[in-house]
């Protein structure tokens, strides 16, 4: 495994950040650690980073113990924090020989130019940082965080503040960069994690609430109550009148001809038989999906 956590939890006075989590990661993988803000995501990451110490618990990073083997799991990590520190009264280029010169890089201008080719940083290299946008700055920290070729790379809240085209041209990199490294990424934003990731894991209060193939939260997604339909009559019933239909579980009534339909099976069919049988008149039967987002909602609801 990659990353290993066991029992791992980080306490500041009476507040556990994070709360006895397990999870492991396997090599390859790109896993996307979502939580609502406060949740434990980047108080985690730094205790896989070696930043903090855990209170107590296990994590290691290619075999290496955090806390016992701290300098091998740096030169074994490529570490972007959500707030992207950066020496920017220097030039892009210069920057990142620097960093490849406190890893001990061998070969530091080859290898400088292959992280400036796979960022996408060939025009912006002769620039002084300051001079750079924020989607140009986080390009030169997943350059340096990936200058000394570490087999794992923990990225937090990469894409916070770019812009739409920004945010598209780091996912792709980092996709790129995930072919043949282990990627865990921190976000709060569904879409985020399902543009990239083959996996997510949610954590609540401290507390992993849910660790799922992304595919398999898809499918909650799309099942979410079951069967949902919104449906539009032209005469006005009674919600009695609903009851003698097999398989709907709840009956929400939006207005004298509108109606929300929970179902635990396909019952369009069904309806349709009994609108016309009825004649009720029908102007719109419509499946309602549940959102990813709705699902991320559902699992991280506070509570007291």
């Amino acid at each position: 495994m990659s990353i290993i956590v066991k029992q791992l939890s980080k306490e500041y006075q009476a507040q556990k950040a994070v709360d006895a989590i397990d999870f492991s990661i396997q090599p390859g993988e790109i896993v996307g650690f979502l939580g609502p803000n406060g949740a434990g995501k980047s108080t985690t990451m730094k205790m896989l980073t070696g930043f903090i110490p855990p209170t107590s618990g296990l994590a290691t990073v290619c075999n290496f113990d955090v806390q016992k083997n701290s300098e091998e799991v740096k030169k074994n990590i490529g570490y972007l924090p959500e707030h992207n520190p950066l020496y920017v009264d220097m030039y892009v280029k210069e920057y990142l020989a620097f960093v490849a010169g406190v890893y001990q890089v061998k070969d530091v201008a080859k290898r400088v130019q292959e992280m400036i080719s796979l960022t996408g940083l060939e025009k912006e290299q002769g620039k002084l940082i300051r001079q750079l946008s924020k989607g140009y700055r986080q390009r030169v920290g997943l350059a340096a965080a990936m200058i000394h070729d570490p087999k794992v790379l923990i990225l937090d809240e990469p894409t916070t503040g770019l812009d739409p085209n920004q945010i598209v041209e780091i996912r792709n990199v980092i996709k790129q960069i995930g072919k043949d490294k282990t990627v865990l990424l921190s976000s709060h934003i569904m879409q985020e994690v399902q543009a990239i990731c083959s996996r997510v894991i949610i954590i609540h209060q401290g507390k992993i609430v849910l660790d799922t193939p992304i595919e398999d939260l898809k499918k909650r997604a799309g099942e979410g109550e079951g069967y949902v339909y919104l449906i539009e009559l032209e005469s006005e019933i009674s919600s009695d009148a609903w009851k003698e239909i097999s398989g709907i579980k709840k009956v929400e009534k939006q207005n004298a001809l509108q109606w929300r339909i929970s179902a635990d099976k396909d019952i369009r069919n069904v309806v349709l038989q009994k609108v016309v049988q009825m004649n009720w008149g029908l102007k719109g039967l419509q499946e309602e999906k549940q959102s990813l987002e709705a699902v991320f909602q559902q699992l991280t609801q506070t509570k007291n």
